[in-house]
């Protein structure tokens, strides 16, 4: 069966979501922030076509958002990640294989339906997830993975949004900016500017053992993919992750212990969270904390790490340890601006070998986690939370410009009006 991958990419996804669940934004320009409102991190097709790029700090652009009445939001992970998982939902209802490569993109295995107009079934594809999520995607279709990626990035200027590179490869390749590969970065691009190569098909034209030297095997898998022969298979299943970081900024700077004890608690609180949901525990843990070094005055870092006497992932347990590794880092007089948890090394929760001086009540806290995670599905993430993680949290990321959780909290549902 002859190879045809489709790559599905979601548009401005971030700035999507939010105009999905406003109606009223639609053709407004977005911007959305990053941790702590400080940078843009995503921009609508009409905020870049202002001139807005991804990075920019956020005071530079304020006379652009008065001036055109951008609409400005922080990050609200939890309505993105519900989003996306609503849209994943979606496109697996048309292919038999596929893989979901990051928040707002998947690979669909289109080899089944070679048969049909691809062209078309990728509109129908796109209109389901506009009509059912209400998030704009764009459809490439070709032989490999990468070429997919290439032709994603042309479908993105089509009114129609799905482009199909098939029998048509050189002639986008020869206007195709190398560094715009998927695989290639900046290192190889310097790389390969320097020998002449300044578009996708000079790459394919070089000599295998050349790149196979220069650039490893996964460049020649690139250049293999980009000339039509498949060698990245999808990945059904997720790779198991072997560790996990969970770190903030802090909204302001924090000098007294408790409230990085808070912090660091609450860091953990979610990292346990994620840990049960995928099934898999911790073997050791490690903390971390760290002034600014963009800020004057006397700076200090450091990190710390315990082994749990068994793998675990339990919010009580790593509460219990982070109290107690905390103070071999901690100093005071220093203006702290970030912390965070490490997990270094995960496994499957199921194969956890037992420790017989782990006690039996600390293996009942499992019922009552998975108790909190039930009422936490339901009602919203932060329903029921520990002391531990403080009430106020003065140190939170700051985010002024949080829209609600319109799909993931009873509490903040949209409201539709009927006059």
């Amino acid at each position: 069966m002859k190879s045809i991958v489709a790559l599905a990419d979601c548009n401005s996804f971030y700035a999507s979501c939010e105009r999905a669940m406003r109606p009223d934004l639609d053709g407004c320009p977005i911007v959305v922030l990053s941790n702590n409102d400080t940078m843009v991190v995503a921009a609508s097709a009409e905020a870049k076509a202002m001139g807005i790029d991804l990075g920019v700090p956020l005071f530079k652009i304020q006379p652009l958002i008065k001036k055109h009445g951008i609409a400005v939001f922080s990050s609200n992970y939890t309505l993105y990640a519900d989003l996306s998982e609503r849209v994943m939902e979606t496109m697996a209802r048309f292919v038999m294989r596929y893989e979901v490569y990051s928040i707002d993109e998947a690979f669909l295995s289109l080899s089944e339906f070679a048969d049909l107009d691809l062209t078309h079934y990728g509109k129908t594809i796109r209109e389901a997830v506009k009509r059912e999520v209400g998030i704009p995607v764009s459809v490439g279709i070709a032989g490999t993975k990468t070429l997919s990626k290439v032709a994603t990035k042309v479908a993105k200027k089509l009114p129609n949004g799905v482009y199909d590179i098939r029998g048509n490869e050189k002639a986008i390749l020869e206007k195709f900016p190398v560094e715009d590969v998927w695989g290639i970065g900046w290192q190889y691009t310097k790389l390969l500017h320097r020998w002449g190569v300044s578009t996708a098909l000079d790459f394919t034209r070089l000599p295998e053992r050349w790149v196979q030297k220069h650039m490893t095997v996964d460049g020649l898998r690139t250049q293999m993919e980009l000339k039509g022969i498949p060698c990245l298979p999808l990945q059904e299943i997720r790779p198991t992750r072997k560790q996990m970081v969970v770190s903030r900024g802090f909204g302001k700077v924090v000098g007294v212990r408790e409230e990085l004890e808070e912090a660091l608690c609450d860091y953990a609180t979610l990292a346990a969270w994620k840990l049960r949901r995928e099934g898999l525990a911790a073997k050791t843990i490690s903390i971390f904390i760290m002034t600014s070094p963009f800020r004057s005055g006397p700076q200090y870092a450091n990190i710390t790490t315990a082994r749990f006497p068994e793998a675990t992932n339990s919010t009580v347990a790593f509460i219990r340890i982070i109290r107690a590794i905390l103070p071999r880092i901690y100093r005071s007089g220093y203006a702290y601006r970030k912390a965070g948890v490490i997990l270094p090394e995960l496994c499957n929760e199921k194969l956890i070998q037992g420790n017989l001086f782990v006690s039996f009540l600390e293996r009942k806290e499992q019922r009552l986690l998975q108790a909190i995670d039930k009422i936490n599905d339901r009602w919203g993430r932060e329903v029921v939370h520990f002391g531990a993680v403080g009430l106020v949290q003065p140190w939170a990321m700051r985010r002024e410009r949080l829209s609600p959780c319109f799909t993931t909290n009873w509490g903040e549902l949209p409201v539709a009006y009927v006059s």
